[in-house]
């Protein structure tokens, strides 16, 4: 069997490049951008918006909206019930707005209705869901009894941090910070920061008075430095 250390330095260069040159390519030619043919199975794919190659398992196109400017990571799942299930409705049961961004290995399973809003930044392996298991019937298995389901919102300018969970019935607001690893169901307040298992509001904006508790100097200065960076 041929050994890839046998080679020497340059052809080994040579030969890597190229191989990440042939990579790219395949992922620049694979992904689904706006106006593929791909793309028009979906119920709205956006100008400039991408789904990266490789994707994740995505079904229920017809009920999936994808606004402008918003790029999809690797491995994402985007699925609407299951497999050849049947919906009445028309609307967008998974509703993703402009300017968002989800991170690879992120998964969005919905059989009601899932809005993400705008400039939400999604991270790595998040798990987003308006439906669960039922266990009320106790003579029967769980996986016999029928799914129960509620509406999920996740408000404009928003970030979910890696590993978070969202479960049905959620509404989260604007500008909300979700800590890494946080498990969020209910109403979460805008302009806060949550986290915790279940998720707990650990941090507020309060108008005329601020963050409570406060900031730290040194984070207060570094959310806004690029914006007071002079042009040139």
């Amino acid at each position: 069997m041929f050994e890839p250390s046998r080679l020497s330095p340059r052809v080994k260069n040579l030969v890597a490049s190229a191989v990440y040159k042939a990579r790219q390519w395949v992922s620049d030619v694979s992904d689904i951008r706006a106006g593929d043919t791909r793309a028009r199975r979906f119920k709205a794919f956006g100008q400039s918006s991408r789904i990266a190659y490789p994707p994740g398992d995505v079904y229920g196109e017809p009920l999936i909206r994808i606004g402008d400017h918003t790029l999809i990571g690797t491995h994402v799942t985007l699925a609407v019930g299951m497999p050849g299930e049947q919906f009445e409705s028309g609307d967008a049961i998974i509703d993703i707005g402009d300017r968002c961004s989800l991170g690879r290995g992120t998964a969005i399973v919905a059989r009601k209705q899932v809005v993400i809003e705008d400039d939400v930044m999604i991270a790595p392996h998040v798990y987003i869901t308006d439906h669960s298991h039922s266990y009320a019937d106790v003579r029967y298995p769980i996986w016999q009894q029928w799914p129960t389901a509620a509406p999920v919102r996740i408000g404009a300018g928003t970030w979910l941090a890696t590993n978070v969970i969202v479960l049905p019935g959620t509404t989260i607001g604007r500008n909300v910070t979700v800590a890494g690893g946080s498990v969020v169901r209910g109403d979460i307040p805008d302009f806060s920061v949550i986290a915790g298992a279940p998720a707990k509001v650990v941090r507020r904006y309060v108008d005329g008075k601020g963050w409570d508790p406060p900031l730290p100097p040194d984070a207060a200065a570094a959310a806004t430095w690029w914006l007071d960076k002079p042009e040139g």
